[in-house]
């Protein structure tokens, strides 16, 4: 249960936060609208810090399905463990993302453009290109891993919390913005789809659908990627104590 409400509490902060700078940007009538794409890199970048102060102690701090899974595929993370991890981050997430969608209630109605609704909540390609798309996915969820896991405690890290939060923080952001702009850097199935999910259910005026024929991209991506990062890592790291 501690693993459940770690990750629950962890990245249903980093929604919290990383959904609310990107309302903040794209809202009518926010104080912060239109402040551009260097201000959603860096918030991004913080909310990632905040949800690793919290969780690191508790669980590690995956907050992230891809980091959850790469190391249970490398045995780091125990795969009995991994439903508890998965279901606190995914619950954690559209509960963030409910928590944006009430701190800007008045904002929703104000705003004309529902694709930028969406946005708030989900990822989406500058250029829709399914192969591109899952290639960009997949490459900027390896950066994450690669170097969390290379890293941070020579290949046994337990999560995020393993690099530091504030390094693994500076980590995201230059993923956002080196590699961000092609798909948004979803880099994170639960941050793409339960907020997608929240985006569906919840009463927000003149919404679009949720683009569901795109929703895969985000979660089979960054897990791929994830998984790819950990054995590479792994081999790395292995190979390197061997010579020591």
């Amino acid at each position: 249960m501690d693993i459940f409400l770690g990750e629950l509490i962890g990245t249903g902060l980093l929604i919290l936060l990383g959904d609310g700078v990107v309302a903040g940007v794209l809202l009518a009538r926010s104080k912060a609208e239109n402040s551009g794409w260097i201000v959603i890199t860096l918030a991004w970048g913080l909310a990632v810090f905040v949800g690793v102060i919290v969780a690191g102690p508790i669980t590690g701090a995956h907050l992230n399905p891809a980091v959850t899974i790469g190391l249970a595929t490398i045995g780091t993370t125990p795969w009995g463990d991994v439903p508890l991890y998965l279901a606190g981050e995914f619950v954690g997430a559209f509960l963030g993302a409910v928590l944006v969608y009430l701190h800007y209630l008045p904002h929703w109605s104000v705003t004309e453009n529902a694709d930028l609704k969406l946005a708030v909540f989900s990822t989406g390609p500058a250029i829709r290109n399914t192969t591109a798309n899952l290639v960009s996915e997949f490459i900027g969820t390896f950066v994450l891993v690669f170097v969390i896991l290379t890293f941070g405690n020579n290949g046994d890290a337990a999560g995020l919390a393993s690099l530091g939060a504030l390094p693994v923080a500076l980590l995201v952001v230059v993923i956002g913005l080196s590699l961000g702009g092609t798909t948004g850097y979803a880099i994170n199935p639960a941050r793409d789809l339960a907020p997608r999910f929240a985006h569906f259910l919840l009463p927000i005026p003149g919404k679009r659908d949720s683009d569901w024929s795109y929703s895969w991209i985000p979660v089979v991506g960054p897990i791929l990627g994830g998984i790819v990062a950990a054995l590479a890592a792994d081999a790395v790291v292995t190979n390197y104590l061997m010579t020591m």
